[in-house]
């Protein structure tokens, strides 16, 4: 499945500093990854008009049901603002449902540095400390 490169909805001014967050989600069953893939263009087009995002980028590897997120924001708060309006918040709470495993690592980043990589991401998804 192809990737759904970054897009840079709002560019930051070229000195700023951006909020970043990484996700991993794998989904219980092969329907479920079907579902959520089919949920992201909608999410993606809210991303695109959300004030305060500066990029965002899906990989998506159905057959496996594991999906990559990457996003750059202005600050935390509009990262949070953008998380719960609609339809990101409805769209994760129904996700939830048939989610296995859910993972979020958060950093700065000079603007920049963007667009990120998928290797900064996975590297520190992997780094990242369990919650409790």
């Amino acid at each position: 499945m192809p990737d759904i490169p970054w897009i840079t909805p709002t560019a930051p001014a070229p000195d700023a500093e951006v909020y970043v967050m990484a996700s991993r989600f794998e989904t219980e069953t092969l329907f479920g990854a079907i579902k959520f893939f089919l949920k992201s263009p909608g999410i993606i087009r809210q991303i695109r008009t959300a004030p305060g995002a500066h990029g965002v980028a899906l990989r998506a590897r159905i057959g496996s049901r594991t999906f990559l997120t990457l996003s750059a924001w202005q600050d935390r708060d509009a990262l949070y603002r953008f998380a719960g309006s609609e339809p990101h918040r409805t769209s994760s709470r129904a996700a939830a449902a048939y989610m296995r495993e859910s993972a979020f690592t958060f950093w700065s980043a000079k603007a920049s540095d963007l667009p990120l990589t998928w290797d900064e991401a996975e590297r520190r998804l992997a780094e990242r400390k369990p919650s409790h």
